[in-house]
């Protein structure tokens, strides 16, 4: 009895220290998983299947004009409804890029966001990225490259347009004897309003 005794207090001791080494391990697996997070410039935010927020990293709250640590606990619907869309129930895969626009501070935050669901716990991480400096110069490269088009459309007729009106004052200006100066003058307007336009285009 002693002897059966002794053992179970053994294989107690042992299987506390086992759990302690457990808990320990998970401990540490968890501050792995904060300090990774912390350093990553995209926002991570893990959702319960509650709606309540489990994890967020520091991008998150930046991203989502909040302090560090606000996100945690709160209901993600409350704190930034713009995403309800998204957390609405899929099938359990990862989802590609949707695009949420945020309105904070009187701005415009234009994320891509991915959304990954856990199947064991039924909950879901959200992973999202600035890109409103992207759609902004995608937005400008459009510009321009309409902007360009328009200045060559409206360029290529206005060097037809002074050649003839050159020709028509070298050909005619000496023929025309009605009003040779109101001739001169209405010439001369066509030659500087497309040297204008040049100069504009």
């Amino acid at each position: 009895l002693g002897r059966a005794c002794n053992r179970m207090t053994a294989q107690l001791q042992a299987q506390r220290a086992d759990l302690g080494n457990a808990r320990h391990d998970a401990e540490s697996r968890s501050r792995f998983i904060r300090a990774v997070l912390s350093g990553v410039s995209a926002g991570v935010v893990g959702v319960g299947p509650d709606g309540r927020v489990t994890v967020a990293n520091r991008s998150a709250a930046a991203l989502l004009s909040l302090t560090e640590g606000a996100l945690e606990g709160r209901r993600l619907g409350d704190l930034a409804p713009e995403f309800e869309p998204i957390m609405q129930p899929h099938e359990a895969r990862d989802d590609g890029p949707h695009r949420v626009d945020l309105m904070r501070d009187g701005a415009t935050i234009h994320l891509s966001v991915r959304r990954t669901v856990d199947p064991n716990t039924a909950g879901v991480v959200l992973t999202f990225d600035d890109m409103t400096k992207l759609i902004a110069a995608q937005r400008q490269e459009a510009w321009k490259d309409v902007a360009r088009r328009i200045a060559h459309e409206i360029k290529n007729p206005l060097t037809p347009i002074q050649l003839s009106a050159e020709r028509i004052q070298r050909k005619y200006g000496s023929e025309i004897r009605t009003e040779p100066d109101v001739f001169q003058r209405c010439t001369d307007t066509i030659l500087r309003q497309v040297a204008d336009i040049g100069r504009m285009v």
